[in-house]
Order: C-alpha cells, then structure tokens, then sequence
C-alpha cells in the first residue's frame, strides 16, 4: 500500500478545550491537512523536540528513543494507519536484527518518537481521505463558490451547507480543533443520509 507522506505543519489549541491540542499534520505532495486531537503531555513532547530544547532530564520518548538504541534497533518511519469510532491509530515500523517489525501506538507518541529519530511520518490513504481537510488550494475554493452562489439565489442554506461553511471558515482561521469537530459531524450526517 502506498502511504501519503506528511509533515508537521504546527500544534495548535483553543482554551475551552481542556487542555487538549491538535497536530496538524500536512501532505507533502498535496494540499490536505490532518489535524489530531491530542493530549497537553505529547503535544509538549513534540514541541520541545521540534525547538530542540533538552529538558533536563528524559523524557518518556527520549526514552523509548535511547531503547532502540541500546537494543542495536532502527525506528524506519511511522504510520498512521487507521481511523475508528473518532479515534487515530498508528503503528511504529522499526527493524531489529535483520527483521521488520511493528509496534502498535498512539499517533501522538509515534510522531514524538518520529521527530525524536528524524524519520518519515505517514498516513494511509483511507485516514486522510476520511479525516483530511482541503486547504484553499484545494477543495476549500468549491466551498467558498458554492456558499457565494447560495447567498445570490437567496435560497435559505441547508444544514450541511452551513456545517461546510463554518468548516471553511475554521481552515481559514486556522482553528483546526474546531475544524476536525466539524469534519466529523458533517462525516456522520453523510453516513446517516446514505
């Protein structure tokens, strides 16, 4: 299976939301973006990593990190592999004498770990096409169109529609919390018209 290579694109918060912070995460080749809801501890871990500031003491990844290098392992990328009922999944590819192997892990810790050993980070294909939000480039312009051409007929804008206009305006406001939330609410309202 051919993966989409992304990059991380910045972490991003908003205080009603407890703490919580999304990693947005970008194609390379594309013009998606895949925010992920993630916990104050990763996102710290990520961040602290990407300044290069060393705390002083190690951290859980810096940890996991120096356990591949004791054991002679090699981490070779990450991938987020699966999206479930809301939640992200991703596995850790590695190889350790001579064999390929994978761990199962949080996509937060899995890009902690990718930024702590400078390794690819992937999404499958089915994830971002679930989960990925078009930028302006791409996708987010038909939006726009679309909402103009409501405003002119003066036809009043279904639900969805104004679902997907709040969705454009939270991209372009770069609130990509408040975008992944209306991502998935106009996912299920979808589902439940099919």
């Amino acid at each position: 299976m051919d993966f989409i290579l992304v990059e991380i694109i910045g972490l991003s918060t908003s205080p009603p939301s407890g703490g919580a912070y999304a990693l947005v995460l970008g194609e390379v080749e594309g013009h998606r973006r895949l925010p992920i809801i993630i916990g104050a501890f990763e996102a710290q871990a990520i961040a602290l990593e990407l300044e290069k500031i060393q705390p002083s003491r190690p951290m859980t990844h810096d940890l996991l990190r120096d356990t591949f290098d004791a054991v002679g392992g090699e981490v070779l990328d990450i991938v987020i592999t699966e999206l479930r009922d809301g939640t992200f999944y991703a596995r850790i590819r590695y190889i350790h004498d001579g064999e390929e192997g994978e761990l199962d892990a949080r996509p937060s810790d899995a890009v902690a770990l990718a930024v702590r050993v400078d390794v690819p980070i992937y999404v499958a294909p089915l994830v971002m096409q679930e989960a990925g939000i078009p930028t302006e480039d791409e996708g987010v312009s038909a939006l726009t169109s679309a909402g103009r051409a409501e405003e002119e007929s003066a036809a009043p804008m279904s639900r969805m529609e104004h679902m997907e206009q709040q969705l454009e305006q939270a991209i372009q406001e770069e609130d990509y919390e408040k975008a992944a939330q209306l991502r998935d609410q106009i996912a299920q309202m979808k589902g439940e018209n099919n």
